[in-house]
């Protein structure tokens, strides 16, 4: 009988508990909803260290809060969530955590797949969004697969920013402009000669030629960012109180509202959410306008 008591009163407070979410997200909803909410997830480590864990079991304390905060986010209506899971000065940590983190980050993007993963349950497109050849093998094999296993969804979207910093993926792009650029010169006549340089043919002068050549324009950049399959984030929330970019996002968050709770990421929760979204329905008249002078 008292199992049963108890059986009863968590359904009830299950129900209650629905029934908030969704009175504040009806209220949430009559102002403008985020198009793109983006997390820096700092304070896994700390979180462990606070609570007396071994440091791996922080991580994956982690990994529940972003489910949790994920589906806050579809529900509410966000198309596109994008978080910073793990960047390339992370490569700089001891073998053994590096390790540590691939094993876990392996194991949590396989499960992405399952049926009853959150993916399937809101019909979630998935990006790895990174220089990916710098993951050890079965990772980048898993984040492969699932991207290929998500390519049709398109009710939402979620891009894992994995072996990634902003100033690499401002490289990639600058990078592959360039080799974008000269295969273009190159078709129409271009051709660099034994020194080097760039050498006049089909009657056309040497100098108009270089000209054009280096002509580089800002769409060709944006167009080879690794963020270029998202619009720029509306919110970027970071937890534990930091105040920093830590070379995330750079050149997208231009117009980006930045949140900072003091909560440590595996604490984050539907209020930090919330309250993130009032601040940018306060302050989304003003940053519509600094969008429209650009």
């Amino acid at each position: 009988m008292g199992e049963e008591r108890i059986g009863s009163l968590f359904k009830l407070f299950q129900s209650l508990g629905s029934l908030v979410l969704n009175l504040v997200f009806r209220i949430l909803s009559v102002g403008p909803i985020p198009n793109h909410i983006a997390f820096i997830m700092d304070g896994n480590r700390r979180y462990a260290k606070k609570k007396n864990l071994e440091e791996g079991d922080g991580h994956k304390a982690g990994f529940s809060a972003l489910m949790s905060v994920l589906r806050y986010c579809y529900e509410l209506g966000v198309k596109y969530a994008t978080v910073y899971a793990f960047s390339i000065d992370n490569f700089k940590r001891k073998p053994e955590e590096v390790q540590s983190l691939m094993d876990l980050m392996k194991e949590k993007i396989e499960g992405l797949l399952k049926e009853e993963s959150i993916v399937n349950q809101y019909g979630i497109r998935v990006y790895f969004i990174g220089n990916l050849n710098l993951l050890n093998e079965p990772v980048r094999v898993a984040a492969e697969n699932v991207m290929r296993a998500t390519a049709k969804n398109t009710k939402c979207v979620l891009l894992i920013c994995v072996a990634y910093t902003s100033t690499d993926e401002i490289v990639h792009a600058v990078q592959e402009s360039c080799l974008e650029k000269w295969e273009i010169k190159a078709s129409n006549g271009v051709e660099m000669d034994k020194k080097g340089e760039i050498e006049a043919v089909n009657g056309v002068e040497c100098e108009q030629k270089l000209e054009e050549h280096c002509a580089i324009q800002l769409v060709d950049i944006e167009k080879h960012m690794y963020m270029s399959v998202a619009p720029d984030p509306d919110i970027l929330i970071r937890s534990s109180g930091e105040t920093r970019l830590s070379n995330f996002l750079l050149w997208q968050s231009e117009n980006t509202l930045l949140c900072c709770p003091r909560a440590l990421w595996p604490e984050i929760g539907l209020w930090h959410l919330v309250s993130a979204v009032l601040s940018f329905q306060r302050n989304y008249s003003y940053l519509e306008k600094k969008k429209k002078q650009l």
